[in-house]
């Protein structure tokens, strides 16, 4: 996707990528920014950053009636009332959401 962005603009310079990172993904923050430096070697986007938002674990409580936020990833309950989730809102992504680009 970064690829066809700098063509498209002609071969700017890209100075970051910025990706939410879901805690449901299982994927390693830092596996994901030591393996962003070797797939980007001889690429357009060889010494650019790797910018990652953690995306914690948002669950609806149907007994509150609220969104939750869990604190364990073990305890897929509401963090208030204790009711088991049934419901996950947030917390399985993994997308870019923007690219810095020097032009």
């Amino acid at each position: 996707m970064a690829e066809e962005e700098v063509a498209e603009r002609g071969s700017p310079r890209i100075v970051a990528v910025h990706m939410r990172l879901g805690l449901l993904t299982s994927v390693v923050k830092e596996a994901l920014l030591s393996s962003f430096q070797i797939a980007s070697e001889g690429t357009s986007l060889e010494g650019s950053r790797l910018v990652i938002e953690e995306v914690p674990v948002e669950i609806f409580c149907a007994k509150c009636n609220q969104r939750r936020t869990i604190r364990s990833l073990q305890w897929f309950r509401c963090p208030e009332c204790q009711n088991p989730a049934a419901k996950i809102l947030r917390g399985k992504e993994m997308e870019v959401v923007a690219l810095e680009i020097e032009e």
